[in-house]
């Protein structure tokens, strides 16, 4: 009886919400441990640890800048279509459908059911079957919330962010008041040289931008936010700030309570830590933590389904996921679809391989778009931006972007072919899959099942231009 279409239902404190609950999630509750490993001492992982944020609002007020050129939702898939062409917009949706989304889904997943676990099993570690399990189910949760109702994983969203910062704040109260107490101890010879692994910083980068990860989140919602010229910067820019602040404090505390030992030794540094300083808050720092991870696997569901959603309207994916339930106004297919996947590697994952593995791709991406950002002004100078960085921002990000990638070859051989050989397996298919016309009899077949399922999920096409 009404237009079926993706609503503008995100305001400013909802894109806040979303940025700030996709970022502070499972990251600075497991990165602190590859960030110390693979940088070899405290202060030169709060080096990392800053330099990852400044990096990070680089990146940020790139992809505001592209969110305002370009008016479509999509995130680093949209951008790399409209500014650097078709393969390499698909080579990013192949490897992000296969690679890069499945794996980080997984490791926020294991996070969640590793740390709401772990109040029941302390001092022990938990089983990890039960980790699995527990994961699983937090995320099938998630998953039917998205499939349910865009408002209400926004509100979620919301509640979940404030949920988030309690839980960096239970960690930075006891930690500063120790610190001012003069337990300066731990801070010791933080910048010795001889402990440095060079060779191995490039992981340290990905182990920080992971837990910063999600500053680019508005970009893949562009089209249901309200006032986005104006939102998207403003929402980037002090949710940026407010996690760079959070976590430079939250790692401080770490190092002055716990020591630089303690953190590698820990399964869940945040437990250990709860041990250590406050333990009347034993069962419920955990669990804090556990709703934040959730958070963060609602944030990665709500914005990689509009990706799906934006791939398949522009022909690069099947067109069944470029449709909306005619109820809920939900993209139910694209949010069902990474539903076997996830699973695969929840079932069969390890954090910290699954970690390098997806983040090779991630990055490399990441850079490809701020590269199509300097390569759009070039080609459109003409194109007045509302909302526009200096040049130096995009292309310090882009080089930085790249040549970390290219270090990881060297740090992490092993994962990080796997993850170039999967970026590498979508050129033939886009030869011989998407640029290639089918057949008569296949194209029938196609369209025959997509009814099928059209009917059986009681969806159809958005029948309003919302870009």
């Amino acid at each position: 009886e009404e237009p079926v279409f993706l609503r503008k239902k995100i305001t400013l404190l909802r894109a806040f919400s979303l940025l700030i609950g996709s970022m502070v999630g499972s990251g600075i509750f497991i990165s602190p441990k590859g960030v110390l490993k693979n940088s070899g001492n405290v202060g030169f992982s709060l080096v990392v640890w800053f330099a990852c944020g400044l990096l990070s609002m680089f990146g940020a007020l790139s992809y505001a800048e592209l969110g305002t050129r370009i008016t479509k939702s999509g995130g680093h898939y949209i951008y790399i279509l409209e500014t650097l062409g078709p393969l390499p917009s698909f080579l990013f949706l192949w490897a992000e459908f296969f690679a890069i989304r499945p794996a980080n889904s997984a490791v926020v997943s294991l996070a969640f059911g590793r740390y709401l676990l772990e109040p029941f099993f302390a001092p022990c570690a938990a089983p990890l079957p039960a980790v699995k399990l527990v994961s699983l189910l937090g995320y099938y949760m998630v998953l039917t919330l998205n499939s349910w109702s865009v408002t209400w994983s926004a509100r979620v969203q919301t509640a979940l962010s404030v949920v988030k910062l309690l839980a960096l704040g239970l960690i930075i109260v006891p930690g500063m008041m120790l610190l001012a107490q003069g337990h300066t101890e731990n801070f010791q010879g933080a910048f010795d040289r001889q402990s440095l692994v060079l060779d191995k910083l490039p992981l340290a980068f990905y182990a920080g931008m992971f837990a910063y990860s999600g500053w680019f989140q508005t970009s893949f919602v562009r089209e249901e936010l309200i006032r986005p010229e104006r939102n998207i910067p403003l929402a980037v820019i002090v949710s940026v700030i407010t996690v760079i602040v959070g976590y430079m404090l939250t790692n401080v505390s770490y190092y002055t309570v716990l020591g630089a030992q303690d953190v590698l030794a820990s399964p869940a540094v945040a437990v250990s830590f709860v041990q250590r300083a406050f333990k009347s808050l034993i069962s419920v720092l955990p669990v804090l933590v556990a709703l934040s991870c959730f958070g963060t696997m609602n944030g990665g569901i709500f914005t990689f389904s509009r990706t799906l959603f934006v791939a398949s309207r522009e022909g690069q994916w099947p067109p069944l996921f470029s449709m909306i339930h005619i109820r809920r106004h939900t993209p139910l297919p694209a949010v069902m679809l990474m539903f076997p996947l996830v699973t695969a590697m929840v079932c069969i994952g390890d954090i910290y391989h699954l970690l390098n593995f997806f983040s090779f791709s991630r990055w490399l991406f990441i850079g490809l778009a701020t590269l199509g950002l300097i390569v759009h002004r070039c080609r459109h100078p003409e194109l007045q931006s509302p909302f526009k960085v200096p040049l130096f921002i995009p292309v310090s990000f882009t080089i930085i972007c790249l040549f970390t990638v290219g270090m990881s070859f060297y740090s992490d051989p092993v994962n990080i072919s796997i993850g170039c050989t999967m970026v590498l397996s979508g050129f033939p298919v886009y030869y011989l899959v998407v640029r290639r016309q089918m057949s008569d009899r296949c194209r029938s077949l196609f369209y025959y099942l997509t009814h099928k399922l059209q009917l059986l999920l009681e969806v159809v096409q958005q029948e309003i231009k919302t870009y």
